[in-house]
């Protein structure tokens, strides 16, 4: 299989693997962090492995406690399994991604190692762009949910960071190259105060 280069025949630079040759890409985005909260979690724990055996090690063998040459090197070992439990989390935040290009939208989602979907949609084919803003988590850390109406359907982009200012820019792309998409908003604020 021969390797593709950095650039499209037209002069375009290229940036995944199944990017056509005339294609251009606007605008490259990722979730929210906050989708790696139970790897920071798990990641916490295996920190607490080192010191934990430590101290353990302190009472069971309190005639021979550890040295601070073992307390550290156990520290060490912690930060190693607070790492190994949090890569899985990291690599699926980091490559799962959202493509807008001149042609087509791609959402690309990383599961793990070994599981990755996929999906295209056609620009022509979307209708309208809106986001939601639910509850007090997404208000206070900033996340929502945009929601592309298409003809063959609905795709939903969760925890998406800044969803207001991901759609205004989606739409102002799409605008630039002549799609107009209906655009609405939701957030708790509207449907409380009912602006």
């Amino acid at each position: 299989m021969a390797k593709k280069s950095k650039t499209t025949p037209s002069g375009h630079p290229r940036y995944f693997d199944d990017q056509f040759d005339d294609e251009k890409v606007l605008y490259v985005f990722r979730k929210h962090p906050v989708v790696m909260r139970m790897g920071l979690i798990w990641g916490s724990l295996g920190l607490l492995v080192g010191p934990l055996y430590t101290l353990i090690l302190t009472y069971v063998k309190p005639e021979n406690p550890p040295t601070m040459t073992f307390f550290y090197l156990s520290f060490l070992v912690s930060l190693l399994v607070s790492g190994i439990l949090m890569f899985p989390y990291w690599m699926s935040w980091y490559f799962s991604l959202f493509i807008l290009t001149d042609q087509r939208f791609i959402q690309i989602t990383q599961k793990g190692f070994f599981n990755r979907t996929v999906a295209d949609v056609p620009l022509k084919l979307i209708q309208s762009i809106n986001y939601e803003i639910k509850g007090i988590e997404q208000t206070v850390l900033g996340f929502g949910t945009i929601i592309m109406q298409t003809f063959i359907g609905d795709t939903k982009l969760h925890y998406i960071h800044h969803p207001a200012k991901v759609q205004r820019k989606i739409v102002a792309l799409m605008r630039q190259e002549g799609i107009v998409p209906e655009v609405n908003a939701t957030s708790t604020r509207e449907v409380i105060h009912g602006d």
